[in-house]
């Protein structure tokens, strides 16, 4: 499954993410930015509805990007789906309406029924924002 699906999404860099089958996947509106096996980087541009009562991104559309994306990681590596047992963020900084943060992913470990990931949030600057881990559960 990994060199066709990495194909397929290489073929996709530079365009913005609006086919994939997660709906909320669709809404973050992600321009791919990278797909390698193992690896994805997506830009999203922060919109007045991710944001927080202060003005910065939210923290929960930060976790939804970096959820999203470890899945979608997920699924291009193994070609299953899997289901979050965790995902645990550390939030370093912000971001505001109008920047670009960029989400990158990278397969840890994968084994049969698990596979642990990590993620990083950075803004265009190359600000680090927030880092992830998570573990997946196989979906059967």
């Amino acid at each position: 499954m990994t060199n066709d699906a990495i194909d397929a999404l290489q073929a996709l860099i530079g365009q913005p993410f609006t086919e994939g089958p997660s709906p909320l996947g669709r809404w973050l509106g992600g321009v791919l930015r990278a797909a390698e096996p193992g690896s994805i980087s997506m830009a999203y541009t922060v919109r007045e509805e991710m944001t927080n009562p202060a003005g910065v991104l939210h923290g929960g559309m930060i976790a939804s990007m970096m959820d999203e994306l470890i899945g979608m990681t997920v699924f291009t590596t193994t070609g299953r789906y899997h289901a979050s047992v965790n995902l645990s963020i550390d939030y370093l900084s912000s971001a505001r309406v109008g920047d670009v943060v960029i989400c990158t992913t990278r397969i840890v470990r994968q084994g049969r029924q698990i596979v642990h990931a990590e993620a990083s949030l950075t803004r265009e600057d190359g600000k680090l924002l927030a880092r992830a881990t998570s573990n997946l559960l196989a979906r059967d």
